[in-house]
């Protein structure tokens, strides 16, 4: 693997998109993701930080998808985000926005949210 790139990246996930999700075998992800053409992706290490700066405040439940990064192939991107920080971006082959498939998660957790930190086994 180059670039830092992990076996498993991370999808927080809606209750609803993760249904969606087990019972069609695939998802076109949120409105960001639709329309930027990729689904927005982090490293084990990114996950809390996303969840601090974009969902403290999402009412309902999330997920934390574990995702198997061999499974998305060369549709996974690293892309630096803000001049610092690269993050795990899968467009699909071609870049032709595919849907995120059912097979490529490996795991799905829910999180929990106290004290304004969000867990999970994959965070403890």
């Amino acid at each position: 693997m180059e670039g830092g790139e992990e076996e498993f990246v991370y999808r927080i996930s809606t209750a609803a998109e993760w249904e969606r999700l087990q019972k069609e075998g695939c998802t076109y992800g949120g409105d960001l993701d639709r329309s930027t053409g990729c689904f927005h992706l982090s490293r084990l290490s990114q996950v809390q930080s996303t969840l601090q700066n974009f969902f403290l405040s999402f009412q309902g439940d999330l997920y934390l998808l574990q995702v198997d990064a061999k499974k998305l192939g060369d549709g996974l991107v690293y892309e630096v985000v803000d001049g610092i920080n690269s993050f795990p971006h899968y467009y699909g082959p071609s870049r032709s926005f595919s849907p995120l498939p059912l097979e490529a998660i490996t795991k799905a957790e829910k999180l929990t949210l106290s004290d304004s930190r969000f867990s999970c086994s994959f965070l403890n």
